[in-house]
């Protein structure tokens, strides 16, 4: 008898070994079935970057919606800029996502610098976008959206209205995600910007290239990763490497917390950013 309960013992931990080792994967299979196989049309489950972020998911479903707050500081060596932002995104369509924003940026003088030197606080601009999602294969783990920033750049606060929009910024867009496996993400966001002065009528053209790296902690919505930031703007190169880090507090809100380290710039230092994002009427599935 008890050798027959000693088998029965070890039948038992060696089946709770094994269901153990495979809980891990489990979750990861269930959690992407449940974001890409609950609802049609396909949709796969990408890691957005936290500092350059979409427009909406990408592969977007009719009736998804997002809040967000953001809150940054920046050392520019001899002043401190803070920025904050407010930005409302939906889906009213299938693949089709739209966002409206609006950024702010305030001062503040260090290591003596006269305050009549500093920049001056402002509403930066309106900004509204649209994306939309043309290729989404889940046997690819691919997702690509072609996508358009338009921001109406505002007078500063102390000259408000004088003229209310003082130019234009033009932003086209392409986008292209990859998952690898089930934890590993991969994205690349890029496409000129170009600047109008209406004052001067002046163009001024610049060139993003965005990629980011993430990994998604098994069977949840939180992840890390990093964005590397580059821009190419009149023969000049620079790149900003921002580690990143995203929480999920409840199930329609978490928190993305980001550190930016410049490779090649010469007039900025550490910075830091965080996002809140506030899904609205999220209904855990």
């Amino acid at each position: 008898m008890n050798i027959k309960y000693m088998l029965m013992l070890c039948a038992m931990l060696v089946s709770i070994h094994s269901f153990g080792q495979l809980t891990k994967a489990e979750k990861d299979s269930l959690y992407i079935q449940q974001i890409e196989d609950h609802k049609t049309p396909d949709k796969v489950l990408h890691a957005e970057p936290l500092y350059i972020d979409l427009i909406r998911d990408l592969g977007a479903r009719k009736g998804e919606k997002e809040w967000n707050l953001g809150l940054g500081l920046t050392d520019n060596l001899k002043f401190d800029s803070y920025e904050a932002l407010i930005e409302y995104e939906w889906a009213p369509k299938d693949r089709l996502g739209l966002e409206v924003e609006l950024p702010f940026t305030f001062y503040s003088a260090v290591n003596g610098t006269e305050k009549d030197a500093l920049p001056l606080n402002q509403l930066n601009s309106l900004k509204i976008a649209a994306q939309w999602s043309f290729f989404v294969s889940e046997p690819m783990a691919t997702s690509m959206a072609l996508g358009y920033i338009n921001e109406f750049e505002l007078s500063d606060f102390r000259n408000f209205g004088a003229p209310f929009i003082k130019g234009n910024v033009y932003n086209p867009f392409l986008v292209i995600a990859k998952r690898w496996g089930h934890n590993f993400h991969s994205l690349v966001y890029t496409g000129p910007r170009i600047e109008q002065n209406f004052r001067t009528d002046q163009l001024n053209t610049a060139y993003d290239v965005n990629t980011s790296f993430h990994y998604m902690i098994s069977g949840t919505r939180n992840f890390i990763g990093v964005e590397f930031n580059k821009t190419l703007a009149k023969g000049d190169f620079d790149m900003t490497m921002r580690p990143q880090m995203r929480v999920s507090i409840a199930d329609n809100l978490l928190v993305g917390i980001v550190a930016g380290i410049p490779i090649s710039r010469e007039n900025e230092r550490l910075s830091s950013f965080i996002r809140l994002i506030w899904e609205p009427e999220h209904k855990k599935k």
